[in-house]
């Protein structure tokens, strides 16, 4: 199946929150968007968020594991990643915490074979996240699309998603994610 770039892109739309109103050109919305284009690790921008904000003491992100609801893969999966119909696929649902407060919502589809096996065990048996785990590899990021409420893929409730793909140095795909970000992040603190 032929990836096109054209079925990840959503238009952007106004936002409304159940804890308030907030306006596509909402300032906070803003820094935390660009916040996030700032960083090629998620995981690394909600850590600068979060201490920026005063969210959690500590600012540790750690990855709560979501069990019993994958999603399906994207269409053009394997196109978008690079690899071949047999090459196994790992997937990963997770909760972004920063103390107790959660920040995001993540799939995350990822090569295991580009990853060592260390690094692989890791993602299986700890709350870390993929980003910390994969910080060595030193992976580019390139949003394929993003959208200020209103993606299917996430929760109801969502401030912002992120679709994007993790490259390796070398340009091969390393994962592909879908991110939802939750109202905690612009709470006032």
């Amino acid at each position: 199946m032929e990836f096109r770039l054209a079925t990840m892109t959503l238009a952007v739309g106004s936002l409304i929150l159940p804890s308030g109103t907030h306006a596509a050109d909402d300032p906070i919305l803003d820094a935390f968007e660009a916040n996030l284009a700032a960083h090629a690790s998620a995981t690394e921008a909600l850590r600068v968020w979060c201490e920026g904000r005063g969210i959690a003491q500590g600012a540790r992100i750690s990855a709560r594991l979501v069990k019993g609801t994958d999603a399906a893969p994207p269409a053009g999966l394997r196109t978008t990643l690079g690899i071949g119909p047999d090459e196994p696929i790992g997937y990963r649902h997770v909760q972004l915490v920063c103390g107790e407060t959660v920040l995001s919502q993540a799939h995350n589809w990822f090569v295991p074979v580009r990853l060592t096996a260390a690094m692989n065990r890791e993602l299986a048996e700890t709350d870390r996240p993929f980003g910390q785990v994969a910080a060595s590899l030193n992976f580019g990021r390139k949003t394929l699309s993003s959208v200020r409420q209103g993606d299917p893929a996430c929760p109801a409730g969502a401030i912002s998603s992120h679709h994007a793909l993790l490259s390796l140095p070398d340009g091969s795909g390393l994962a592909l994610v879908v991110e939802c970000y939750t109202a905690a992040n612009l709470a006032q603190r």
